[in-house]
C-alpha cells in the first residue's frame, strides 16, 4: 500500500500498476481497483484538491437557495451533484450525451497531477474564487454561486469518467 502520507495523485498511480501487474493477487487487484475508482473521483473534487485553511471546506458553513444548512464541502460534494437529477442512470445519459470527441480526447491526455492541477484551478477561481462574503459565520450562496458549482461538477464528472476509462483501458489494456 506504500506510504501512509502519500497524496491522492501517489496512490492512483501506485494503485494503478498493482492493478496492471499480473502478479498480483486477485484479491489485491480488486482492492487496487476500488482504489482507483475512489480517488480519480474524488481527485476531480474541488475541495478535495484544494484548501483554503479550513480542511478543504469542512470548516465551513454554507446554505443558499434550496440548499440545507451544512458544510461549504458537503455542499460540493452531495448539492451539486443532487442539484443534476434524481436518477444516477439519467445523470450519466445526460453527461455522455454532452461530451464531445474533442473533449474526450483532450481530457483523456495528461496525468493524475495534471488533472488535480484542474482540479485545483476550479477550486480556486470558482469554489472560493467566487465564495460571497461570509455572513456571521455562514457563507449564505448565491443561485448564481449555485449554478457556477453545479455546471462545475457536471464538468468535474464528465472528466473524471473520460479519464477513469483512460487510464483503466491503459492499465488494463482496452481500447483507447
Amino acid at each position: 500500500m506504500g506510504p501512509a502520507k502519500d497524496c491522492v495523485v501517489d496512490k492512483i498511480i501506485e494503485f494503478a500498476a498493482e492493478l496492471k501487474d499480473p502478479g498480483t493477487a486477485p484479491e489485491e487487484r480488486v482492492t487496487a481497483l476500488k482504489f482507483v475508482l475512489h480517488f480519480v473521483g474524488d481527485l476531480h473534487q474541488p475541495l478535495h484538491a484544494s484548501d483554503n485553511n479550513d480542511q478543504g471546506g469542512n470548516k465551513e458553513r454554507a446554505v443558499g437557495p434550496g440548499i440545507k444548512a451544512g458544510t461549504l464541502h458537503h455542499f460540493w460534494d452531495d448539492d451539486t451533484v443532487d442539484a443534476l437529477g434524481d436518477s444516477p442512470k439519467s445523470i450519466a445519459s445526460d453527461l455522455i450525451g454532452h461530451i464531445s470527441e474533442a473533449d474526450a480526447q483532450g481530457w483523456a491526455k495528461g496525468t493524475p497531477t495534471d488533472w488535480a492541477m484542474d482540479t485545483f484551478e476550479i477550486a480556486k477561481t470558482d469554489a472560493y474564487g467566487q465564495l460571497p462574503s461570509v455572513s456571521g459565520k455562514t457563507y449564505h450562496l448565491s443561485e448564481d454561486y449555485i449554478a457556477m458549482a453545479t455546471q462545475d461538477a457536471s464538468l468535474q464528472l464528465s472528466r473524471a469518467g473520460v479519464r477513469l476509462a483512460a487510464l483503466l483501458n491503459a492499465t488494463l489494456g482496452g481500447n483507447p
